[in-house]
């Protein structure tokens, strides 16, 4: 039987992760989770991670430093970070952005600073 499961998270009462990041909905293969007013800041450590990811900008400027490039994210623009790539953000003014992940990142401590 196929899973019937529905899920609805309200944003405002969902779990926080040690990064800032808001956990919205998680299925079995992909998790949201949301990027709200992220500050402007130096680059975060650079890192890999054992997830895919993709992302939407709803406000705010970002650069994603991934594979020798710069990515400037604005209102708009959507994103990719393959598993195991090795990337940075760096915040340029009050950014939010809605993030999936593939497998859920909050799972198995992947997600972990």
């Amino acid at each position: 039987m196929a899973d019937t499961t529905v899920i609805k998270i309200d944003s405002h009462a969902s779990p926080k992760g040690e990064m800032g990041q808001i956990y919205l909905a998680s299925g079995i293969h992909v998790s949201m989770r949301l990027w709200r007013d992220e500050q402007p800041s130096e680059p975060k450590p650079e890192t890999q991670r054992d997830y895919e990811t993709v992302g939407y900008v709803i406000q705010g400027r970002a650069e994603l430093h991934i594979s020798g490039q710069m990515v400037l994210l604005e209102p708009g623009s959507s994103w990719v970070v393959p598993k195991g790539a090795s990337h940075t953000y760096r915040i340029l003014e009050p950014f939010t952005a809605v993030e999936a992940t593939s497998p859920p990142a909050e799972v198995h401590g992947r997600d972990e600073a």
